[in-house]
C-alpha cells in the first residue's frame, strides 16, 4: 500500500513539473514575441520619415544640448573636445544638426555667402589653383609640322582667413525653462552674429586676420585679356559721384556686356538700398522701369535681367566710390569654411548670465577675377 502511495506522490510530482515547465515555456514565448514586437515597433519609427519641422532623435545632439548647454555638465557628452589637455574648457565642437542649421541660416542673412562658391576645408591653410591664360591652337596641312602651342599657367590662390566669433548670453531661468527651445535659439543667436561680421569682410575685409573683400582688390579699367591676374575691372560712369545726367541706365548696361557671356549665366547685381533706390527711378526711352520687382514671393527682383542682391556693406554712391558690382560671384569668389563651429560656455563672465562663445574659421578671396565687374563713379 505504502508502495502504490510513492508511485502516485511520484506521477503527481512529475505532472506539476510539466505543468510548470509549461508555464515557463509560455512566459518565455511570451516575452519573446513582446521583445519582437517592440524591437519591430522601433525599427518602423525609424524608417518612418519625421513630421515636417520635426527633429528626429539623436542621443549625441540631445545630450549635447540637454547637459553641456542647458546645465553645464559634460560628463557623458560625445562631442569633440577642442584641447586634450583641458577637455570642455577648450570648446565643443557642436553636433552636426546644431552646425547645420547655423549654416543655413548663415546663408540666409550673409548676401555674398548666398550667391560665392562655399568649400569646406579641413586646414586653416587652403590652396587652390587657377589656370591662367590660354593654349595655343592653330591650322596645319595634313603632313605639315605641328609647332609646339604656349602652356597655360597656374596661379595659386589661397583665401586670407580669421577667427569669426559671437558670444550670445542667456540667463539660466531661460535654460532651466523645459519649453524654452536652446538649440534653435542658440543657432540663430550665433548665425545672426556672423552674418553680420562677416558680409562686412567679404565686400571690403582687408586679408588681415579676416576675409579678402572683393572692393579691397586693386581695378583697372582695362579689359580682360590686358589685365594682370587679380586685378578686377571697373568702368567708370563720366562722373564723379553721380550717374550721366542723361541717360544713365546706359551704364548698366555697358556693365553687363563688359562681363564674358558665359559668366553672365548665373550672374547677379550687389549694391546696398541706397544705390538700388536711385536706379529703381530709372527709365528707357519709352517709359518703362528698368528695375523690375520678382514676380512671386522669394523671387529676386531683376536689373536688365538679372538678379539684384542687396548687400548693406557695399558703398553708398560718392565720388570714386565702387558702389555697384555686376558678375557671377559663384565663379568668381571662394569662401572656405574650416571645420565646425566651436562652443565654449561661460557661466562665469557675467552673472547671472550664461554667454556662449562660439568661433569659427572663415576665409574668402577672389578666384576667377574676370567674373566680377565693378562700377566707378569717377570721371575715367
Amino acid at each position: 500500500m505504502e508502495v502504490d502511495m510513492e508511485v502516485k506522490a511520484d506521477a503527481l510530482d512529475g505532472a506539476f513539473d510539466a505543468v510548470l515547465a509549461a508555464e515557463a515555456v509560455d512566459e518565455l514565448k511570451a516575452s519573446v514575441a513582446a521583445l519582437r514586437r517592440q524591437v519591430d515597433a522601433q525599427a518602423v519609427a525609424a524608417s518612418r520619415l519625421p513630421l515636417d519641422g520635426a527633429k528626429a532623435a539623436d542621443p549625441a545632439r540631445d545630450a549635447f544640448v540637454e547637459r553641456y548647454l542647458r546645465r553645464g555638465l559634460d560628463a557623458g557628452v560625445e562631442m569633440k573636445s577642442l584641447s586634450g589637455a583641458s577637455g570642455g574648457e577648450g570648446g565643443y565642437a557642436v553636433p552636426r544638426e546644431i552646425d547645420t542649421s547655423i549654416a543655413a541660416t548663415l546663408k540666409a542673412l550673409s548676401p555674398i555667402r548666398s550667391i560665392a562658391s562655399v568649400v569646406q576645408t579641413g586646414t586653416s591653410g587652403y590652396r587652390k589653383l587657377v589656370a591662367t591664360g590660354s593654349t595655343g591652337a592653330g591650322w596645319v596641312g595634313e603632313t605639315a609640322a605641328r609647332p609646339e602651342t604656349a602652356t597655360r599657367s597656374l596661379a595659386e590662390i589661397a583665401p586670407p582667413s580669421g577667427e569669426l566669433y559671437a558670444n550670445p548670453a542667456a540667463s539660466q531661468a531661460m535654460l532651466d525653462d523645459a519649453m524654452f527651445d536652446v538649440e534653435d535659439w542658440l543657432a540663430g543667436e550665433i548665425a545672426r552674429e556672423f552674418a553680420v561680421a562677416e558680409g562686412t569682410a567679404f565686400v571690403s575685409g582687408n586679408g588681415t586676420n579676416r576675409p579678402k573683400g572683393f572692393l579691397s582688390y586693386a581695378t583697372t579699367n582695362e579689359g580682360d585679356a590686358a589685365r594682370a591676374f587679380g586685378t578686377l575691372q571697373h568702368l567708370a560712369t563720366g562722373s564723379a559721384g553721380a550717374f550721366p545726367a542723361s541717360n544713365p541706365q546706359d551704364k548698366l548696361v555697358e556693365l553687363v556686356h563688359a562681363l564674358k557671356p558665359p559668366y553672365r549665366q548665373g550672374a547677379v547685381w550687389v549694391m546696398n538700398s541706397d544705390t538700388l533706390a536711385r536706379i529703381r527711378k530709372f527709365k528707357t526711352a519709352d517709359g518703362a522701369f528698368v528695375w523690375q520687382p520678382g514676380l512671386v514671393e522669394g523671387q529676386a527682383a531683376t536689373l536688365l535681367g538679372y538678379p539684384v542682391i542687396e548687400a548693406e556693406d557695399m558703398p553708398d554712391v560718392a565720388a570714386n566710390s565702387l558702389s555697384i558690382a555686376f558678375g557671377n560671384f559663384r565663379a568668381g569668389y571662394l569662401i572656405a569654411d574650416r571645420g565646425e563651429t566651436r562652443i565654449l560656455r561661460d557661466p562665469f563672465s557675467n552673472k547671472p548670465f550664461v554667454h556662449f562663445y562660439a568661433t569659427k574659421r572663415v576665409g574668402g578671396a577672389i578666384i576667377d577675377s574676370n567674373a566680377v565687374k565693378l562700377m566707378k563713379f569717377a570721371a575715367s
